[in-house]
């Protein structure tokens, strides 16, 4: 007795009969995503469609003034391209200095430990480079005021609810549209 594997497009259901039409599919970033990536299979003439549908963006890290985190901003590439009055973008970027390492100055905060879990109450919220999870999500949002008043005693940026990154860094969708509803 054997066994028969069937597989099926995940975006479109359809049987996929050969291996030769099936196509694998990681996702990387999606608003419904969680931290990690997933898969999907498809036929190769879907995945052929995402890639024709692509959009050409430019992906650009913004450091302002008296904020200690970057805002990491995806754009259209043409409209960024027309940022650039001075001459071309493409001949801005050739042109333009690599990204240099950043400098820690004494008075910066130490660097962050390993092993520190920021899915606790004792480090949620704090800036940092990994991934916030969804457990960090979860304290940020049922903590919110108690997560602040800690990081303004330490002297760490607090948590804008009503700030585009911070809402969709810690998924304060919500309590931004209730924050927003009594006028705070």
């Amino acid at each position: 007795m054997g066994q028969k594997t069937v597989r099926f497009s995940d975006l479109s259901g359809e049987l996929i009969t050969r291996d030769d039409t099936l196509a694998r599919i990681v996702i990387h970033e999606h608003p419904e995503l969680g931290d990690t990536p997933v898969e999907i299979e498809a036929l190769a003439d879907e995945a052929a469609v995402i890639e024709k549908s692509a959009l050409r963006v430019a992906v650009v890290e913004v450091f302002l003034p008296g904020e200690e985190e970057p805002r990491r901003v995806t754009m259209d590439a043409a409209a960024f391209d027309k940022l650039a009055s001075d001459k071309p973008m493409s001949e801005l970027l050739l042109t333009a200095r690599p990204v240099r390492a950043a400098r820690r100055t004494r008075a910066a905060a130490p660097a962050t430990p390993r092993g520190i879990s920021y899915d606790t109450l004792e480090h949620a919220g704090e800036p940092h480079k990994g991934r916030i999870t969804e457990a960090e999500r979860e304290l940020v949002r049922d903590h919110l005021d108690a997560i602040n008043e800690r990081l303004a005693k330490q002297g760490i940026r607090t948590i804008d609810p009503k700030d585009p990154e911070h809402i969709s860094r810690y998924g304060l969708t919500g309590l931004a549209v209730a924050k927003a509803a009594q006028g705070d």
